[in-house]
């Protein structure tokens, strides 16, 4: 049976097939396989396995592997025939932990620079957004790590009283959990001590990763990618992702276009130094005017008085430098307590009772210089873009099994942010270039099992000294 003659030409499989060199995994595992020992299955056929499972969103390897001796495409797309030995379902799992994060990163990145050059990146206008990513562990796995410190504690107490015969158990068996921090100090997952407790608006706690991505906005090219634990803070990963898309692209963003979250100082600070419009909401001007700062008079009333470096009220009273934090690098401006008091338009200015107090950047004007570009019609325009397509962009994603993690840890959730990524940008990819199909001679020829193995080997020898490849061709042919 000639699979090819039964593909169609405008499968997705065949675009996919036209349009990406999978060869270059060679290259990149070289160093991950020894000399010796059974062959393995071709380092282009594995990365294709784990892209057929992210792009029809099949639920496990195993299924996988059982289905693909019934889809003709598949087996067409792995170079495979129907009477061809299907590899077993654990190769996955342990071409992922021999390969790393590394390998999938490349492939995401070799991805990207196609597409740049095909010219459907623009690399001008780069918008950012975050999505969690459910993990895959339960809460039942949820363990407090401040119990658990306390029992052993008091365990290993005992513990010691028996093996030396005393009873001078210690008066201090208790732990007194943190006063500061977020709940993942104190609960942690037996399962995936990765993931992180997060609750979303009203709902109930679950394990989360979090995703963040840089768009461009020409085609929505996904150009920067990063996991993290669900803990962190999508304003802290704004500088690396314009790092990420610049090193990737080769193309400097020019302007970045974000939501609120992200309208942080150092966030401004960073777009001003690498010379770019942040278009992104002030996160405290935004929420402004509720909880405590409700029918508080805002900064904008206060004017400051570059000359003796102060602060004036609505009232008319100097509220003057007083101390520096060297962590947030800002200056703090106070009034007398005996001045607030006494003021009509106490309540209105402060619910404090120490009084009224202002902060003020050590750069201050360069602060004030981006905040106003951020406040521009066209920021607001960008702002309004973004809101719909990284929604676009974060629902595509859902048909390649998004919401949740496939695998546990870190590192696995990264790599299916890239091969999900990856995917995303090659459907862009095929949809918008043209790339003629090989000739009939090469498309028909489908090589022998025992053909496909040598050539493996060949190809994967090459890569090595010509010590090694004369040493183990011959090893080869003698065998």
């Amino acid at each position: 049976v000639n699979l090819n003659q039964r593909i169609p030409k405008n499968h997705i499989l065949r675009k996919i097939t036209n349009m990406v060199d999978f060869d270059f995994v060679y290259k990149e595992v070289k160093d991950k396989y020894g000399y010796n020992g059974n062959i393995s299955v071709p380092p282009p056929v594995i990365l294709k396995l784990m892209l057929l499972l992210i792009l029809y969103n099949v639920r496990s390897e195993r299924e996988l592997m059982s289905t693909l001796p019934f889809r003709l495409d598949w087996l067409w797309f792995l170079d495979y025939d129907l009477d061809d030995e299907i590899p077993n379902h654990s190769v996955l799992s342990k071409a992922r932990t021999r390969w790393g994060v590394d390998t999938f990163q490349c492939f995401f990145e070799r991805i990207v620079i196609q597409c740049v050059q095909a010219g459907l990146v623009d690399g001008s206008k780069l918008f950012m957004d975050s999505s969690n990513i459910q993990a895959d562990a339960s809460n039942n796995s949820v363990v407090n790590t401040h119990d658990i410190k306390r029992y052993l504690k008091k365990s290993y107490q005992l513990l010691e009283d028996r093996l030396e015969k005393e009873n001078n158990q210690s008066d201090d068996d208790h732990i007194d959990p943190p006063k500061t921090g977020s709940a993942n100090s104190k609960y942690l997952s037996t399962t995936d001590p990765d993931a992180s407790v997060q609750r979303q608006g009203g709902g109930r706690s679950k394990l989360k990763y979090k995703v963040h991505r840089g768009v461009d906005g020409k085609h929505e090219i996904i150009t920067a990618t990063s996991v993290t634990t669900g803990s962190v803070n999508e304003a802290h990963l704004l500088k690396s992702l314009l790092l990420e898309h610049e090193k990737i692209t080769g193309l400097k963003a020019q302007i970045c276009v974000a939501d609120s979250k992200y309208g942080i100082i150092e966030n401004y600070l960073a777009c001003h130094d690498l010379g770019l419009k942040g278009h992104f909401a002030s996160f405290e001007k935004a929420h402004r005017g509720s909880g405590s700062q409700k029918d508080i008079f805002p900064k904008e009333n206060f004017v400051y008085n570059p000359d003796t470096d102060s602060f004036i009220c609505p009232k008319g009273k100097e509220l003057k430098r007083r101390r520096f934090s060297k962590q947030r690098r800002q200056w703090e401006y106070t009034a007398s307590l005996s001045m607030c008091r006494n003021c009509s338009s106490f309540s209105q200015c402060t619910r404090s009772k120490t009084g009224r107090s202002l902060k003020r950047h050590e750069r201050q004007e360069d602060l004030d210089k981006m905040q106003l570009q951020a406040e521009s019609k066209e920021s607001v325009k960008d702002i309004r873009i973004r809101q719909s397509l990284m929604e676009r962009s974060f629902a595509r994603s859902t048909r390649y099994g998004f919401k949740r993690a496939r695998w546990r840890r870190l590192w696995r959730v990264k790599i299916q942010e890239y091969l999900t990524a990856a995917i995303q940008n090659v459907m862009v990819l095929v949809q918008h270039v043209k790339k003629p199909e090989a000739t009939q001679a090469v498309a028909n020829r489908k090589p022998e099992k025992s053909n496909r193995t040598g050539q493996f080997i060949r190809q994967f020898l090459a890569l090595f000294t010509n010590k090694f490849i004369s040493k183990s061709l011959l090893y080869v042919s003698t065998g």
